[in-house]
């Protein structure tokens, strides 16, 4: 049984939102339990309750041994206003345990990786819920938890070390004191309401910022808004531009993305689930 308390740092989800993802537990996952602490339901302006709010909600159930992993409500901006604090206070408790997330959730994910906290993990979050397509996506995270890799990234040799990121958030953590060191890591990256010209440019950073990598893989593009002129590349054609500029592998596409498509990334090695 794994054992999972739900927080959310960024923005807020809806009781309806939550109900849905705990009748999904009950229903096909008994082997399961889900809490939701009452701080996912916070209002602060765009935040799921003040930076302290927040930021005390995910080291409660962090230090508390009655869970054995933490699944992140959902994403929206916000984490990074309370991810180096959080890791800071987090007790050989947090250590321990499974921390699920992606898109903006990636910066908690980075510091917890840099810090050797628990397992980080890139995969979908209890949001999604309400839809038949986003409960897809959570029974793939369900069954790692109960240690079924089935819905892991298909390109993960167990060998070599990977992680996946937001374009934009990667960008946005290299050279802060939320990255981790990525040399010898596989980088898997996606965005998500950027247009094509903002992606090149992050792109353009990374190029420049990233260690030396084992290689990088492209997810799924999505939403992207229409611009006033084409910008005359794919954003693979960009992808491959901007490793070779850097002499980066460029190793292909990834299933990881803002869609009910997106794969499960462990930090490290990928493995069964180490939650439970």
């Amino acid at each position: 049984m794994t054992r999972i308390a739900v927080s959310a740092p960024a923005t807020p989800i809806t009781r309806e939102q939550a109900d849905a993802a705990q009748q999904l537990v009950a229903d096909e996952f008994p082997e399961h339990s889900i809490t939701f602490h009452d701080q996912c339901f916070m209002n602060a302006g765009h935040f799921a309750g003040t930076d302290i709010q927040r930021l005390e909600a995910l080291v409660e159930l962090a230090n508390d041994p009655a869970f054995d992993a933490i699944w992140f409500a959902k994403g929206g901006y916000g984490s990074n206003r309370i991810a180096e604090a959080a890791v800071a206070r987090m007790n050989h408790v947090a250590r321990s345990k499974t921390y699920v997330g992606y898109s903006d959730i990636g910066y908690l994910l980075a510091a917890l990786y840099r810090n050797g906290i628990g397992q980080p993990v890139h995969g979908s979050m209890p949001v999604s819920a309400r839809s038949e397509r986003g409960r897809e996506a959570l029974r793939r995270v369900l069954r790692w938890f109960s240690g079924d890799g089935s819905g892991l990234e298909p390109s993960l040799d167990g060998k070599t070390p990977a992680v996946a990121f937001n374009l934009i958030t990667l960008a946005m953590i290299a050279n802060t004191p939320l990255m981790p060191d990525l040399s010898g890591h596989i980088v898997m990256v996606e965005e998500v309401s950027e247009h094509i010209y903002s992606v090149d440019r992050l792109f353009f950073h990374l190029a420049n910022v990233l260690p030396r990598v084992a290689g990088l893989r492209l997810g799924s593009v999505t939403d992207v808004p229409e611009n006033d002129r084409e910008f005359g590349q794919s954003v693979e054609d960009i992808a491959k531009f901007w490793c070779a500029r850097a002499g980066i592998p460029y190793l292909g596409r990834a299933e990881i993305g803002h869609t009910p498509e997106n794969r499960i990334v462990p930090f490290g090695l990928a493995s069964p689930s180490t939650a439970g």
